[in-house]
């Protein structure tokens, strides 16, 4: 297993080879001593920048210098001179997309068929045994493989809840974070936790839990090696106990204290589906929301996933602390757990962002597929009026950079954010007479993969590609390890 952690950590260095710019054959290049910015993307239809004004600037353009953006304008401002052009005529750019849930170590086994038609408990329990066979390679390749998926789908930000750490599986968080560095993305890992087995009453098997010292001793050593607190970090860290039928309520109170120790955020599932309410009302005597708040994480610190089930007065105090929450739809749809109330806790202050789940549940890494699936729901849950194209295109944005802390910084295009853009054509068959609001038909029409995805200036996905030289290299060992993983 070490050998296997050093190569991975080796293949850190091809991270200048995977995330170089291409200059592409839409690409005008310029380059000399008078150029004021790297990269500059310009002609767009329209640049929607989801600011604080949420302009739309019609033939706008944007620079970025040293990983930031330095300047945004519109056909009549001034343009600089910049070392890298991107012709964006007929396309919208957008701030990259930001993916605030995932379980990418999943993709190892998509669409397995025995587990599709049971709800969730019993789906997780058939599947833990699999996921128990987890190792450094296995965590590489399939965040490798879920962030390449990701980027596609015009997503530059992404967390990751990885809980599931098999004794003897070595570090899978720094293998994933080898992964993230390789291909160029920025990564919010968590380093997840389960404490309670089949034995103690919880749900996970013997081999894939830990004991509390064990598992607070893990995240204090994850913060202090890979943790970045700067303007612009590529990797953050947060804590994220699995959920509440995993994990024990000392666990989450000592984790909460520890968060707030050394100020890194909180992570974990809430209120997914009837039966996690059945299991706290059973366990705790209370609603799960209410148990949330007596271990101590209904703060501001905190975001969570699905939250499918509140009820109006939860929903009110979830947004009073201004906890954030990760909308997963399609894997509340392939599991039956139902349809989050995602206008009424955003009325409410609940920073509500967007995650593609993982890919067990949710199949398709795709932000814009969650995106569309968001707006389509909200608008049965609440009306066609209350949803629309903009409201996904802000949770996929600023609402799930509020999730992950950071508003102002990422999911937005304005001067001193990152550098992190999507950039979107809207042609061919399917765009077809959509010319009235590149926003809805960027959403309505499609399905649509990104054309250009930039991460702190640099390109990962170029005319729809990306750009990195080994991909059929990770998809062949892919394949490998998940045949080994789903072996009888």
């Amino acid at each position: 297993m070490a050998v296997v952690h050093e190569r991975l950590y080796r293949l850190c260095a091809l991270m200048s080879v995977a995330s170089t710019p291409a200059v592409t054959p839409d690409d005008e290049s310029h380059t000399g001593p008078g150029a004021t910015a790297d990269l500059l993307i310009t002609g767009a239809d329209l640049v929607a920048t989801m600011d604080v004004e949420r302009r739309e600037l019609r033939g706008g353009w944007v620079a970025i210098t040293g990983g930031f953006v330095s300047a945004v304008g519109t056909a009549t401002d001034p343009q600089p001179v910049a070392g890298r052009t991107i012709d964006a005529r007929g396309c919208l750019v957008t701030p990259g997309l930001v993916n605030a849930h995932h379980h990418m170590f999943q993709n190892l086994t998509r669409a397995f068929p025995p587990m599709t038609d049971a709800p969730l408990f019993g789906w997780l329990q058939s599947l833990y045994p699999l996921w128990a066979r987890l190792d450094e390679e296995a965590a590489y390749v399939s965040a490798w493989v879920g962030l390449a998926e990701l980027a596609l789908s015009g997503c530059t930000t992404s967390t990751d809840h990885l809980y599931v750490h098999p004794s003897g599986g070595g570090d899978l968080l720094g293998a994933e974070i080898a992964a993230a560095t390789d291909i160029g993305m920025r990564f919010h890992p968590t380093r997840g936790s389960m404490s309670l087995s089949v034995k103690d009453g919880g749900l996970p098997p013997d081999n894939v839990v830990q004991d509390d010292d064990t598992i607070l001793a893990a995240c204090e050593a994850q913060v202090a090696r890979h943790h970045d607190r700067g303007h612009g970090a590529m990797t953050r860290i947060a804590l994220a106990p699995c959920s509440p039928f995993s994990v024990t309520p000392t666990l989450m109170e000592r984790t909460a204290e520890l968060a707030e120790r050394l100020d890194v955020r909180l992570h974990t599932h809430l209120a997914e589906n009837a039966e996690d309410d059945a299991f706290s009302i059973a366990t705790f005597g209370c609603r799960p929301i209410e148990q949330f708040e007596d271990v101590g994480w209904c703060t501001e610190r905190t975001w969570v996933a699905h939250c499918v089930m509140p009820n109006d007065d939860e929903v009110v105090r979830l947004g009073a602390a201004h906890v954030g929450v990760a909308h997963c739809p399609s894997s509340n749809l392939i599991l039956g757990s139902g349809i989050a109330p995602t206008i009424d806790m955003r009325r409410a202050g609940v920073h509500v962002g967007i995650g593609v789940d993982g890919s067990s549940s949710a199949d398709s890494a795709s932000m814009w597929l969650e995106s569309r699936q968001a707006m389509l729901l909200a608008k049965l849950r609440s009306g066609p009026a209350n949803s629309t194209a903009r409201t996904a295109l802000e949770m996929a944005t600023i609402g799930s950079a509020g999730c992950l802390g950071r508003i102002g910084e990422i999911g937005t295009i304005a001067v001193g954010s990152v550098g992190d853009i999507a950039v979107w054509k809207l042609d061919g068959p399917k765009f077809a007479g959509a010319i009235a609001d590149p926003i809805e038909a960027w959403l309505r029409c499609g399905p649509v993969g990104a054309w250009h995805t930039i991460v702190h200036g640099s390109s990962v996905v170029a005319d729809g590609q990306l750009v990195s030289p080994r991909v059929e290299e990770v998809l062949l060992s892919h394949r490998r390890i998940s045949t080994a993983i789903q072996q009888p």
